[in-house]
């Protein structure tokens, strides 16, 4: 056994430190489990009474036969089989309790951790999570805490156990026959270099198999939230090809570790073979030698042959030990990543009232791992009620410009700076400053919910009439009616069940529901929500938001003409710089850049005129 895995179950029988070799992931969980300590050892120490009550039983063998058998006296066997019973009555009631007494504590572990990790990935920036695939969090929130749960309910009782097992087997083996007992011991030599061994390489193959396994997950993923991209362009096969190669990968990994798994357990087996054969040997020659009794060979025999399993379960503990282990690095790598976007030290409060004068001061941009700045000194003011368009090229910045706002993003240095009626968004509370922002995406993200769950995500407490007056703002209230539960229908996974442009109209009528809020929501960031409208319905719920959004401060993105129109400025961002700002109208007259931006149209009326 590993040298400090053993330690470390020592230290845990002592009423010390969990059972996981001396540094490394497993033990930062301590914190996690010292809750269920209680637990944790009981469930240790029944694993260990069930264990050494089997241990004992070849003694009680050895009395019998060197007593009673021996002397063929039947009424002293009486007293050695009810002992047995006893002892497999033990046995049995300390396997139940153990079950009993860790079932619900490991369920525990399991949901602290997942819950922990969850509320990790909600504070962690949006860049953060454009770094990790889904498949990837999926199987590390599911399958990797389901480990670490056996972890706890399983592999820390069973290494406490089984070393109580091999300890107290010893002692008696050198009881019975130190001869024996030191052929025993012997083996534990060749048993720990292999135990090493296998400790370094199942690691490793183990983490690179449950990374593949994440990237399966992320194509299966993929594939159902885009199969009518791939049934569309009959691409379907060609995902299915990629799919069977990643499988592929998986099944070459996991056979790698069984390959290793079996090499281990072929020699556990054999060692044990040859420990017990040796055994035989020396057994005999001391009986023919009348140094040793046939009832003490028969117990020295049978005990040898009994700690076959201990031994060989170290061997298999040890892969549930690595495999655990790596569940645990990848749940700790996602702990240990950086937030980057906190509450500050000391917030200041909110203005009140809000009046919603957003500026950008001189603001520049960059994307963690990017090696150039996205956007470059840009000065932008939004008066309190005014409408401001940011135009511009695919590229050029603009849903960054916007998700500075309500800091998605943070500002890149400390020169620049977005603040609202003259005070830095980054020295307010993230909740105060997300309850006076309402957001707005040109890719609306709907959640597995309601339709009502889902308009009222920014203000869970608005009654139904102002749910349905947002709807009717949205445009949205005709086919949401026309759903066969209303506003009680569940709209599927990301609402693929309904168009783009009822996406959209919903995603907007969340906006404006947030706005109504009591917490304010004095400024709305619409980041070209109308895209997938049709002209008519375009127009429409223009003239609604008009009246919806009086006396907010609104800063959208514009493609269209219409849009554009729709504000009282426009700022027109190219290669990361404001290089126009100014009416719709005026800019159409004196800025080439954005005629192109606006179509060919548009740039074939204003030479028209």
């Amino acid at each position: 056994m590993d040298s400090n895995l053993r330690v470390a179950l020592l230290e845990t029988m002592k009423g010390g430190v969990v059972p996981v070799p001396s540094s490394g992931p497993l033990r930062r969980l301590w914190p996690d489990l010292r809750v269920f300590r209680r637990a944790l050892y009981l469930s240790a120490t029944l694993s260990g009474v069930g264990m050494i009550c089997d241990i004992v039983q070849p003694a009680i063998t050895a009395r019998v036969i060197d007593g009673p058998v021996a002397r063929h006296e039947l009424s002293g066997l009486w007293a050695p089989a009810m002992l047995m019973l006893l002892l497999g009555a033990i046995n049995a009631a300390s396997s139940y309790a153990r079950r009993a007494v860790i079932a619900a504590p490991a369920a525990a572990v399991e949901t602290t951790l997942r819950a922990t990790m969850f509320r990790r990935l909600q504070i962690l920036s949006v860049g953060a999570h454009d770094a990790m695939e889904s498949g990837q969090l999926t199987s590390r929130a599911v399958t990797d805490m389901s480990t670490l749960r056996r972890f706890f309910a399983f592999v820390v009782p069973s290494l406490v156990a089984l070393s109580a097992t091999v300890a107290v087997g010893l002692g008696l083996l050198f009881v019975f026959a130190w001869q024996i007992g030191l052929v025993e011991l012997a083996i534990a030599v060749p048993l720990a270099v292999l135990a090493l061994r296998f400790e370094r390489d199942y690691g490793s193959a183990s983490r690179r198999a449950q990374d593949q396994s994440g990237d399966l997950a992320t194509t299966v993923e993929e594939s159902a939230q885009g199969i009518r991209v791939l049934k569309a362009f009959g691409r379907g096969p060609w995902f299915g090809r990629r799919f069977g190669r990643q499988s592929q990968v998986l099944r070459t990994l996991e056979l790698a570790k069984a390959r290793l798994a079996a090499r281990l357990w072929a020699a556990l087996n054999t060692l044990s073979a040859l420990g017990i054969a040796a055994a035989l040997a020396i057994g005999v020659y001391l009986l023919v030698h009348h140094d040793l009794t046939l009832g003490t060979l028969v117990a020295g025999i049978t005990l040898t042959t009994f700690l076959q399993w201990p031994i060989i379960g170290v061997g298999m503990l040890l892969a549930e030990l690595n495999h655990s282990r790596t569940a645990a690095e990848r749940y700790w790598e996602i702990i240990d990543t950086p937030v980057e976007i906190t509450d500050p030290d000391r917030p200041a409060p909110l203005p009140r009232p809000l009046r919603g004068d957003l500026r950008f001061d001189h603001v520049r941009f960059r994307f963690p791992d990017a090696k150039r700045d996205l956007l470059h000194d840009i000065s932008l003011r939004v008066r309190p009620g005014e409408t401001v368009a940011v135009v511009g090229a695919t590229g050029s910045g603009k849903s960054a410009l916007l998700g500075l706002v309500a800091r998605l993003f943070d500002v890149t240095g400390t020169s620049g700076a977005v603040t609202i009626d003259g005070v830095d968004v980054r020295s307010l509370r993230l909740t105060d400053l997300r309850s006076v922002v309402s957001v707005a995406f040109e890719d609306p993200v709907l959640f597995s919910a309601s339709v009502h769950e889902n308009v009222t995500l920014g203000y869970p407490d608005a009654t139904e009439a102002q749910v349905r007056a947002a709807l009717e703002v949205a445009r949205a209230t005709d086919f949401v009616e026309a759903l066969p539960w209303g506003l009680r229908t569940r709209i599927g996974e990301q609402g693929l069940s309904l168009s783009g442009g009822q996406r959209q109209r919903l995603a907007l009528a969340r906006a404006v529901l947030a706005r109504q809020s009591h917490s304010g929501g004095h400024l709305v960031v619409l980041d070209d929500p109308l895209s997938a409208l049709d002209v008519d319905t375009e127009e429409q719920v223009q003239t609604r938001l008009r009246a919806a959004l009086a006396g907010a401060t609104v800063l959208l993105v514009a493609h269209r003409p219409s849009t554009a129109a729709w504000a009282d400025r426009v700022a027109v961002l190219d290669e990361g710089r404001i290089i126009a700002d100014g009416p719709h109208e005026h800019l159409l007259e004196t800025c080439s850049r954005y005629r192109e931006l606006m179509g060919g149209e548009v740039d074939a009326r204003v030479h028209a005129r």
